[in-house]
């Protein structure tokens, strides 16, 4: 056996124990303070096995923790405890390998592998909760704002102009959205979900999404470098959002960007091309 990845794998489990730990301190709801403490049981039997093969103790990396309590603390625990696991993604063919040679090791792949992830998926995590508000925003957004910003933006012909009046749709659409959630969440009761959070993160996703589009307008004159700019703005969005969603429920990446992409710049090219089509045959130009 590699003494090295026997010092990684322990290194690994104090760490998601004093993660654990922390998190089951500072939570207040019952249910899921006892799934940390039980998964933070589970992480200090893994090390103390660890230790009795290294024969040596090893402190948390304090800096490691701090940065996924911060992600919890942003973007849910779902998230930030399905990102700390792919650490251990190369562990389970060396677990594997000590299975002759330590029984135990059985019994910890068992809960590494299956248990905890399991105990994760139980988690009230109030922000994903959400993602349904914040993806129904940000996606509305994205779609409603590449196309129209792309269509105007040859019928104006000057970056500002597109600027405002994408600012203006956009402000005016969020609320809109904002209210349509509401009622939605209301007429549609879940547990958890509060109507008035429930339209203010999708009111609130839409909105920021629309700053980002438009913000290239405001600060750059040429016309086709802002439209370029506005469309790599989009790129990025939906990279980071489906990176978010793809980690905290387990879906695929790939599919849901590819999916979101050809939505998105494809209702953004045939505005485009009706926009072309405005200003050379009817010569509309502010």
């Amino acid at each position: 056996m590699e003494i090295q990845k026997a010092l990684t794998q322990q290194q690994n489990e104090i760490n998601d124990y004093a993660l654990y730990s922390a998190l089951a301190r500072r939570e207040k709801d019952p249910h899921n303070k006892s799934v940390y403490e039980k998964i933070a049981k589970e992480e200090k039997t893994h090390y103390d096995f660890w230790k009795s093969i290294t024969g040596k103790s090893i402190k948390a990396n304090h800096f490691l923790i701090t940065w996924y309590m911060f992600l919890a603390s942003v973007f849910g625990t779902s998230f930030a405890l399905k990102l700390a696991e792919k650490r251990e993604k190369g562990a389970e063919a060396f677990y594997r390998s000590l299975f002759d040679t330590y029984p135990q090791a059985k019994e910890i792949y068992a809960q590494e592998m299956n248990h905890e992830r399991e105990l994760i998926n139980m988690l009230h995590d109030k922000k994903l909760l959400y993602a349904g508000a914040i993806v129904l925003g940000m996606n509305d957004a994205l779609v409603e704002l590449t196309g129209t910003l792309s269509g105007i933006a040859l019928a104006f012909d000057k970056s500002m102009v597109v600027g405002v009046t994408g600012m203006i749709m956009g402000i005016a659409a969020s609320m809109s959205m904002a209210g349509s959630s509401y009622l939605e969440a209301k007429e549609n009761p879940t547990d958890g979900i509060s109507p008035g959070v429930y339209a203010a993160y999708t009111g609130i996703s839409y909105i920021l999404t629309t700053f980002f589009l438009v913000f290239p307008f405001f600060v750059i004159e040429n016309i086709d470098i802002a439209l370029i700019s506005m469309f790599i703005a989009a790129f990025i969005a939906i990279v980071l959002y489906n990176f978010y969603i793809s980690v905290a429920k387990d879906q695929s990446f790939y599919r849901r960007t590819t999916q979101m992409l050809a939505i998105t710049f494809g209702v953004a090219l045939i505005s485009y091309a009706i926009g072309y089509s405005v200003h050379h045959y009817l010569g509309i130009q502010i």
